[in-house]
């Protein structure tokens, strides 16, 4: 089976090819950050008008870069949620549309399924079951994982997701769009000694979590110490410890609870090498296996919603003759795949 996967949920433009048999046969991404950096932030109607335009060049350039021809392709997938209501329509309206005309299968795919089957992309996947941390700028999910559709929700964001609150701490020190990477640059440069951050909801019982009080406090530093040039870099510091530190809790705590001895991590945060350092001392100590997805397959792309359409597929999954999206699409209510192998 061949299927195309299409990406637009926010601000990047993805697609791919993905082979049941030879595995990924082409992938490219766009970004778009570029064009929202002038506004510290992404712009939704732009978002939407710049898929309209990139989309379908890069359908023909993977195809092309693949050797693949329409009648090569047995179905399509594209994104429909969460995210962007207008970004989504794009690749939905395209998506569904090129599947009716070349007659093949379409699915649509929820975009935080893709991220967390984005590892079996690599070698060696992880095998069912296992705990699933996805951190990134709109979520921060622990959840059981038994099979495709099979999830169980161990504890979710009850404010801001860890992405998110990445980046606008980085506004607050005068970083750049998109500011998680550059905060975890200039963290590099901190002095772990000088400040301690607290590691919010630790000191109880539960999975969920809360990170907006941190970025009040990183900017409650800031002000105490604005005339220290050296205050920014320690506070990157102290803040990312305490993102880190804080995932990497409530991780021990998952696998505890559940007694599993595979975490996968996924979602761009997962990019993180100071949490990846983190979690891999975490499966040390539990003698359980972490898997990541490449970087290249950690933010938002077109491989893993062309990987997670070929898994809904495969076990019978199609739309009808609609083009649907959702902005809000709670990751527990899909339907579970029984038929699919691991």
């Amino acid at each position: 089976m061949r299927v195309l996967g299409i990406e637009t949920s926010c601000d990047e433009t993805g697609i791919a090819i993905y082979d049941s048999r030879q595995g990924l046969l082409g992938h490219a991404l766009y970004s778009q950050a570029g064009l929202h950096a002038a506004y510290g932030g992404v712009v939704p109607e732009l978002a939407s008008r710049d898929h309209v335009h990139k989309t379908l060049p890069l359908i023909r350039q993977v195809m092309a870069e693949s050797g693949t021809n329409a009648k090569d392709i047995n179905g399509i997938a594209y994104t429909a949620g969460p995210g962007l209501m207008g970004a989504l329509l794009v690749g939905a309206a395209i998506g569904r549309s090129l599947a009716w005309a070349w007659n093949i299968p379409a699915v649509a795919i929820h975009h935080m399924e893709g991220h967390l089957l984005a590892p079996m992309l690599d070698n060696p996947a992880p095998d069912f079951p296992f705990v699933a941390l996805l951190v990134s700028g709109g979520h921060t999910l622990l959840i059981t994982v038994e099979g495709i559709g099979r999830y169980e929700m161990l504890g979710n964001t009850l404010d801001d997701a860890a992405g998110e609150a990445f980046d606008k701490t980085a506004k607050l020190l005068g970083l750049g769009y998109p500011g998680g990477p550059e905060l975890a640059a200039l963290a590099e440069q901190g002095d772990p000694r000088r400040f301690t951050f607290p590691r919010p909801m630790t000191n109880r019982p539960g999975l969920d979590f809360s990170f907006s009080g941190l970025k009040t406090f990183a900017f409650n530093t800031l002000q105490e110490h604005r005339d220290d040039p050296h205050a920014r870099a320690d506070i990157a510091r102290a803040f990312q410890e305490a993102v880190v530190d804080t995932l990497a809790i409530k991780c021990r705590r998952a696998l505890q609870q559940t007694g599993l001895k595979r975490l996968v991590v996924a979602g761009g945060v997962s990019a993180n090498s100071a949490l990846r350092e983190r979690l891999e001392r975490i499966g040390a100590e539990h003698h359980a296996q972490v898997f990541y997805p490449r970087p290249a397959f950690c933010t938002d792309n077109g491989a893993m919603i062309a990987y997670a359409g070929y898994r809904r597929l495969q076990g019978g999954q199609q739309e009808p003759l609609l083009i649907n999206a959702r902005a809000r699409w709670p990751l527990e209510t899909l339907s579970a795949m029984e038929n699919t192998v691991n």
